[in-house]
C-alpha cells in the first residue's frame, strides 16, 4: 500500500487535532477514568475525521478506506487507549453498514450526525453468553405492526451510557439458521424499555465507558431496519472486517511507541554505571520486537490495499487480527520488564499501554476465533463444523 501526499496530509490533519484536543488532557482524563466524550466527538467532527470513507452527501470525505486507517494509526499515538478506540467505535464499528446498506432516510438521521459529532453511536452485538460467538446472540426483535419490539440486553458495550444510538443486531426470524435470522436495527437509546444497567469496570481502557445494557419490548420503527431483514448476520461480518483492521492498524503505533518509549528510558537509566540500553540483551530484544511490528504493519498493509481494492479480506484482516493480538500482549510486557518497578507504576505510560492494548486478544473477535476463522478460510474445518 503506497501513501500519497493526499494521504500525508490527511494525516498531518489528524496529528495536529490529537495535538491539539487529545494528548493536552490525556493524563487527566486517565486519572479521572473519564472523559468529555460529547465534547471530544463534536470536535472529531468540525476537524471531518469521523466519516473519512463515508459518503459525501451524509457529511462524510467519500475517500477510500485507506485514508480512514490513518485516523487509526494516529489514535495509536495518543497516550490514551480508551478515548483512541471511542473514537474507533464512532469511525469504524457502528456506521460502516448504516453509511452501505442505510436508506437515505435512516443515513440522514443517524449518520450524518454521527459524522458531524452531535450524535454519539455504539454497536450493539456481544452478550454475556454470545461474545465472540455471534451466532448465539438471544435478542430479539419481532414485528409488531409497523414496529420492532426488541427484548434481550448487550454486554461490554462501547460508548453505551453516552450514547444516543446502537446499530444493534438482533434475531428477527425463527427459521433460516443462526447466520440468515439476524438483522441491524438503529435503535435509539433514549427509547422508553432500554435500561443502562451499569458502567462496567476494566482491567484496561478505563477512560472508556463501557455499558451493560437491557431491552424490555423496546419500541422502534420497523424503517429503523439497516438494509434487508435476516442479512444482519452477513452485514455485521463485513464491519467487522473494518473493527479488525482498525485494531490491527492502531496497535501497530500503539507497540511502536512502546518500544520508543523503552529505549528513551533505558538511554537515560543508569544501572551498575553505564545506561540499560547498553545491555546488548535488551538491543537484541528491542530490535526483535522492531522487526516483528514491521511484519505485522506489512501485513495490516496488505490487508487493506486488498480490502479497498473490493475484494474478501476474511482471512487476511483476521491473521492481521489473530498476529496483533498475539503481539499487543508480548511487546508491551517485555517492554514494562525493563522499565523495571517505573513500569509498574499507574501513572507510567508504558503500563497503560500493556492494560489497554490486552484488549486486542479478546475484543473484535477473540484469537481462538481468528484462528477458526482463518481455518475455514483454508478449508480445513469438516462442513459439518463450518
Amino acid at each position: 500500500m503506497i501513501f500519497t501526499p493526499e494521504h500525508d496530509a490527511l494525516r498531518d490533519s489528524i496529528r495536529r487535532f490529537c495535538a491539539r484536543e487529545l494528548d493536552p488532557h490525556v493524563d487527566a482524563w486517565e486519572a479521572a477514568e473519564d472523559f468529555p466524550l460529547r465534547e471530544v466527538f463534536k470536535k472529531a467532527g468540525e476537524a471531518g475525521i469521523l466519516g473519512i470513507d463515508k459518503p459525501v452527501a451524509f457529511g462524510g470525505l467519500g475517500l477510500d478506506f485507506s485514508y480512514a486507517i490513518l485516523l487509526a494509526e494516529e489514535m495509536g499515538r495518543v497516550a490514551s487507549g480508551g478515548v483512541g478506540m471511542a473514537l474507533g467505535v464512532q469511525a469504524f464499528m457502528c456506521t460502516p453498514a448504516l453509511a452501505r446498506k442505510g436508506s437515505d432516510e435512516l443515513r440522514k438521521a443517524w449518520l450524518a450526525p454521527s459524522i458531524a459529532g452531535d450524535l454519539v453511536g455504539c454497536i450493539g452485538v456481544s452478550e454475556e453468553g454470545a461474545g465472540s460467538d455471534v451466532a448465539s446472540l438471544k435478542t430479539w426483535a419481532k414485528r409488531d405492526g409497523g414496529d420492532y419490539v426488541i427484548n434481550g440486553g448487550k454486554m461490554w458495550i462501547t460508548n453505551g451510557m453516552k450514547a444516543d444510538w446502537m446499530c444493534c443486531l438482533a434475531n428477527t426470524a425463527e427459521v433460516g439458521g443462526p447466520h440468515y435470522n439476524k438483522s441491524l436495527i438503529v435503535l435509539p437509546l433514549e427509547t422508553k424499555g432500554v435500561t443502562r444497567a451499569r458502567r462496567l469496570k476494566k482491567h484496561g481502557m478505563r477512560v472508556s465507558d463501557t455499558a451493560q445494557i437491557f431491552f424490555d419490548d423496546v419500541r422502534v420503527p420497523a424503517r429503523n431496519l439497516i438494509g434487508e431483514e435476516n442479512k444482519g448476520f452477513i452485514y455485521q461480518m463485513e464491519q467487522f472486517q473494518e473493527e479488525r483492521l482498525f485494531a490491527a492498524a492502531r496497535s501497530c503505533v500503539m507497540m511502536e511507541e512502546a518500544i520508543r518509549l523503552t529505549i528513551e528510558y533505558t538511554r537515560e537509566r543508569r544501572v551498575f554505571g553505564k545506561p540499560l540500553l547498553d545491555n546488548q540483551w535488551i538491543n537484541f530484544t528491542l530490535a526483535d520486537l522492531a522487526t516483528e511490528v514491521e511484519a505485522q504493519r506489512a501485513l495490516t498493509y496488505m490487508a487493506i490495499a486488498e480490502y479497498v481494492a473490493g475484494r474478501d479480506v476474511t482471512k487476511l484482516a483476521s491473521m492481521a487480527k489473530l498476529k496483533v493480538g498475539k503481539l499487543t500482549r508480548q511487546v508491551p510486557d517485555a517492554c514494562m520488564q525493563f522499565f523495571g518497578g517505573q513500569g509498574y507504576m499507574l501513572e507510567n505510560r508504558i503500563g497503560r499501554i500493556a492494560r489497554d492494548s490486552r484488549l486486542t486478544a479478546i475484543g473484535g473477535g477473540a484469537n481462538e476465533v481468528m484462528m477458526a476463522v482463518i481455518a475455514k478460510e483454508m478449508g480445513m474445518l469438516s462442513r459439518r463444523n463450518r
